[in-house]
């Protein structure tokens, strides 16, 4: 008998449909294929904010989910991170303006680590090393700090995606210089806690105990 007679043959793949997580709707992403729903946790889909809300002003920005279970033939995930598409990232940039860009890593009250990059467009040119630049940063910064400390992932993702992030930083910045725009253009989850790939709920009291007194660490 030949040794591929011999072998054993694999299980058929089968197909797994991938929904958003409830806190963006529970809405069906897309599909992939495995042999076993193993095969399946851990990996990404893009898919664009206008997808989920229907709202036609949402196409531009685009978000990242990683599958973290899989029930039967459904796939879950959570928020993996967004981007600004780049062309309409490239219409906010103008002769004789200026941008102001701040990169930072938070941690959310339930335990995720992420990296942030938030930016404001002005409309005169100020100097990238300038009070007012530095105060702008300041601002941005101070604004995450405190939402993503004060916020689980699934309502900070939701406000740094949907723009409340971004006006509560207008408001305060704009005080400094007139802006055209302000927004979060950019964000990944760098790690995922451990309690995510069960079936339970976020221990927030340990997560809460264990980062009390620490510093999170910004670029």
């Amino acid at each position: 008998m030949s040794s591929k007679a011999k072998a054993e043959k694999k299980p058929p793949k089968m197909i797994y449909t991938i929904y958003s997580p409830e806190y963006f709707g529970y809405k069906e992403i897309g599909t992939t294929w495995a042999y076993t729903p193993e095969q399946v946790i851990g990996r990404t889909t893009w898919v664009s904010l206008y997808t989920l809300t229907g709202d036609f002003s949402h196409q531009f920005l685009l978000i990242r989910f990683k599958i973290v279970r899989v029930k039967d033939a459904t796939a879950e995930t959570v928020f993996y991170g967004h981007e600004y598409g780049r062309e309409f990232l490239r219409s906010l940039i103008r002769r004789g303006t200026s941008r102001i860009d701040l990169i930072t890593d938070l941690v959310t009250k339930d335990g995720f680590h992420l990296r942030v990059q938030s930016a404001a467009f002005t409309y005169d040119r100020i100097g990238r090393h300038s009070w007012k630049a530095k105060t702008i940063r300041r601002v941005m910064k101070e604004i995450l700090e405190r939402s993503s400390r004060t916020l689980e992932l699934s309502q900070f993702s939701q406000e740094i995606v949907l723009g409340k992030t971004a006006s509560d930083i207008y408001q305060e910045a704009k005080k400094i210089t007139a802006l055209r725009h302000v927004g979060v253009i950019k964000s990944k989850v760098l790690e995922i806690p451990d309690w995510v790939f069960g079936e339970g709920a976020p221990p927030v009291e340990e997560i809460e105990a264990e980062s009390a007194g620490a510093e999170v660490p910004a670029s």
